[in-house]
């Protein structure tokens, strides 16, 4: 899923080049990038599917020029993540009805990508075996009010794999107090938003529970794959529902399961989550730049690669970054602030 516009990290991501196109952590790649490539030996590049809107499909083609442009899937508006799922599923479905699917954000940080790989070869091997809808938790390093987390019956782990454990509930991202009562529990996990299932099982899904939207989709089964599939979604998209696959599929549906995974994980939602998985320097520190000096200064992340030289003088806990011309500069604890001041909608 590659549509977000990535507000919150303005201004090196704005509404033309989100953080998802973006070469967000200084390796050379952008996320979106580095999203595919964590996928390499599990899924063939002709299986891997980008949605994504009108706007930013040059930018797909241009970053993934090896995916088939048939795979790049065009939505006319922003519906939320519920309608572009059930897009792909039919889609996937009418050439592959056996199909197993991973659903994945397109700007997600992961730091130890072998123990993704496993996780994920080992989810899809036990959706293609079960009626099952899986979703990965993550096992949480800190009581983080920006997550919504997963409650899971560690009691009841699936008789296929020991690793995972039925879904009790999913919780709303909470106040500072509960999500430290989460942490001193131990089967509360941070909610990925990464899914596995099978597309007959997540189609099956939307057909019981999110019927008008399975009916659009239903419609369209004819012309996938044909000339005519553009037009008619850009009609028939718009009238899906504006709903997350969270509210429409997964707090409803009754075969849920988690598996709980540790492999350095981060939804690079904020300047601070970037801050948090860069590497610093001794004061805490992150410098993306070309020459970034730091005097008397603590926990801050600078990010002004399109500048020689910038000097930060007397700043704690701060967040400075320029791109194309527009500058900030903020603290961290102010930087859900950001998109009220940056005209980014």
């Amino acid at each position: 899923m590659a549509g977000g516009i990535g507000s919150r990290f303005w201004p090196m991501s704005t509404v033309d080049c989100p953080k998802q196109f973006i070469d967000v952590l200084g390796c050379g790649k952008s996320l979106l990038q580095l999203t595919v490539d964590r996928f390499s030996g599990i899924c063939p590049l002709e299986n891997i599917w980008v949605l994504t809107s009108e706007k930013y499909a040059p930018l797909v083609k241009e970053q993934l020029p090896m995916v088939p442009e048939e795979n790049i899937l065009k939505e006319p508006c922003r519906r939320n993540t519920a309608p572009c799922i059930a897009y792909a599923a039919w889609k996937i479905k009418k050439r592959h009805p056996d199909a197993n699917m991973v659903v994945t954000p397109s700007d997600h940080f992961v730091a130890d990508v072998a123990e993704f790989r496993r996780v994920i070869t080992s989810s899809l091997a036990f959706v293609a075996n079960s009626d099952t809808i899986l979703t990965l938790g993550i096992k949480p390093t800190r009581p983080d009010t920006g997550y919504g987390y997963i409650e899971a019956v560690l009691g009841s782990s699936s008789l296929s794999n020991k690793e995972i454990f039925r879904v009790d509930s999913f919780k709303e991202k909470p106040s500072l107090e509960l999500a430290q009562a989460y942490i001193a529990k131990n089967n509360f996990y941070w909610n990925s938003g990464i899914f596995i299932w099978n597309v007959s099982t997540i189609v099956n899904a939307f057909r019981v529970y999110q019927s008008p939207i399975a009916s659009i989709f239903e419609s369209l089964i004819p012309y996938y794959y044909t000339p005519e599939e553009q037009s008619l979604v850009n009609e028939k998209f718009p009238e899906c529902r504006n709903i997350s696959v969270d509210y429409a599929i997964m707090e409803r549906a009754d075969e849920i399961f988690v598996f709980p995974a540790d492999f350095g994980w981060s939804d690079l939602g904020t300047w601070v989550s970037l801050h948090c998985n860069m590497q610093k320097d001794v004061n805490r520190n992150v410098a993306l730049g070309a020459d970034v000096r730091f005097a008397e200064s603590h926990n801050c992340v600078v990010d002004t690669r399109g500048l020689k030289k910038v000097i930060v003088i007397g700043m704690n806990d701060c967040i400075v970054s320029e791109n194309n011309g527009n500058l900030l500069v903020c603290r961290m604890s102010e930087e859900n602030r950001i998109k009220e001041f940056s005209d980014e909608k």
